[in-house]
């Protein structure tokens, strides 16, 4: 399990290391290239779905409480990054399979 901790009143909201992972690549890119974004929450803690407008100025930290960093699906990334751009904001899919070994 790990936690986002999102801006300087430290709200933090809690997520799987594998998909923590993969939000933190979606958000980093977001943020590298300036881009701001809504991000919705899952509603995992039973007060309901919330969204967090991410900017460059607002403070995160990701912290991982697994001791080993979870391998990455680029399709699931991909598709993240896609939802992250849409005028609805970034929503949480479920992981796609990754894509089999190509045949030659």
């Amino acid at each position: 399990m790990g936690r986002l901790i999102y801006g300087s009143s430290n709200q933090s909201f809690d997520f799987d290391d594998r998909l923590l992972a993969h939000l933190r690549v979606v958000f980093m890119n977001k943020l590298r290239r300036r881009e701001s974004f809504l991000f919705n929450t899952p509603p995992t803690d039973g007060l309901g779905t919330r969204a967090l407008w991410v900017a460059p100025a607002v403070p995160l930290v990701f912290h991982f409480y697994g001791g080993r960093t979870p391998s990455l699906n680029g399709a699931w990334i991909d598709a993240l990054m896609r939802e992250a751009g849409s005028v609805n904001g970034l929503t949480v899919l479920d992981e796609p399979p990754r894509p089999g070994p190509r045949a030659a």
